[in-house]
């Protein structure tokens, strides 16, 4: 669990559309096997320590004839920012996604000084 002090929390959040293959023939609406998209998501401004990151489907377009795979993931989240990953595997088809995330972390305050 991580624990944010008194007044000094920050929210960002955001949405993103990450692939739309359907209209271009690409890997995730023609292709099989495991694949992958990933796209880095700056914050607004910086947190003072990495955040917690959740995200979320917005928007879902599949083919209904094969089973539906996902695996959403936030790598590599810094206090600056953090990679959006999407992976689908096997027969899945899809036609393009749109995901939504949220920081919540703590943030510097007015009192905080950089002493060099």
């Amino acid at each position: 669990m991580q624990k944010l002090r008194s007044n000094r929390i920050g929210v960002d959040q955001g949405e993103f559309e990450l692939f739309s293959d359907f209209a271009n023939g690409g890997d995730m609406w023609t292709g099989d096997g495991a694949r992958e998209r990933r796209k880095r998501i700056k914050f607004s401004e910086p947190f003072s320590v990495p955040p917690q990151v959740h995200l979320s489907l917005s928007l879902w377009d599949m083919d209904s004839h094969a089973n539906i795979r996902a695996d959403l993931g936030a790598e590599k989240v810094n206090e600056t920012g953090f990679d959006m990953v999407f992976r689908t595997w096997a027969d899945t088809r899809i036609a393009r996604v749109r995901m939504s995330w949220m920081a919540i972390g703590e943030v510097k305050g007015e009192d905080d000084w950089d002493l060099y």
